[in-house]
């Protein structure tokens, strides 16, 4: 019996993943700096939800669920729908309070699973014009007809690293702030507010080290096949699959990820 993942056809995963990117496109761009109506999903603290998060992932569940409709899906703003050992896992908006400030490191986030583990995903930046998409073997970055390869940087050391989080306000228990400190403490330069985009100049090369807890599966599934094909490494804090979601640290090498998971187990 064939392994699943030789029954796949990656060219058509490849260009659901371009034209569901395209499709999210069409709903966030044009209200992208204008004045729109914001939600917050929480009743204490602020998770902002847009009219553009909730139809680019309408648009993205469209085009995925013509293309492969035995495939579950797993999305931010409408949860799941099917079940299947294969499955796509969406953020319209990766990056909502970016958006809503007219910050382009906002992004949306589309992964491909198999088993549970991301083995295929893009990361769009569409106002930029940008896509970092990752298949099993490549990991690239397409701009204006230009596509290169993703590589990592492969530092090796904490000592020299340049990271990023979205904000030291994630670490927010005395433990947590404690192990961002010492993270903080180790490396060069540290910079915030990159969200998904952080992710994506790791793979490409520009940073060294991503760190922050609390991830949902829908945060970082698209992202875990773009670092690692690129020759990056990411897990959980104490090493587990990050696909899931939950605490991760992605870095430029295996090396640094390992020096990373020793400071902060």
């Amino acid at each position: 019996m064939p392994d699943l993942l030789d029954t796949l056809d990656f060219a058509r995963i490849e260009a659901t993943l371009l034209a569901a990117a395209d499709a999210a496109a069409a709903m966030t761009l044009p209200l992208f700096r204008t004045a729109l109506s914001i939600d917050n999903k929480l009743e204490a603290g602020f998770d902002p939800v847009t009219e553009a998060d909730r139809g680019a992932e309408n648009a993205i569940r469209e085009i995925i669920a013509s293309a492969f409709p035995d495939h579950a899906i797993i999305g931010e703003e409408w949860g799941t729908a099917g079940e299947s050992r294969l499955s796509w896992i969406i953020d319209p908006v990766d990056g909502t309070r970016a958006f809503i400030s007219g910050a382009p490191v906002w992004g949306t986030l589309i992964g491909f699973a198999v088993d549970g583990v991301a083995i295929a995903g893009i990361m769009s930046q569409p106002f930029i014009g940008e896509n970092f998409i990752a298949l099993p073997g490549h990991s690239s970055y397409r701009r204006a007809g230009v596509e290169k390869p993703n590589r990592a940087s492969g530092h090796a050391s904490l000592d020299g690293a340049r990271v990023f989080t979205t904000t030291p306000k994630l670490f927010d228990t005395p433990d947590l702030a404690a192990k961002w400190r010492e993270i903080e403490a180790a490396t060069r330069l540290q910079r915030f507010g990159m969200d998904c985009y952080g992710y994506a100049l790791l793979a490409a090369g520009h940073a060294d080290l991503v760190i922050e807890p609390y991830l949902n599966t829908y945060d970082i599934a698209a992202l875990v096949p773009i670092i690692r094909e690129a020759g990056g490494a990411i897990a959980c804090w104490d090493g587990s699959e990050p696909t899931g979601g939950g605490n991760v640290v992605a870095a430029a090498s295996h090396e640094l990820l390992e020096e990373a998971l020793a400071l902060i187990a």
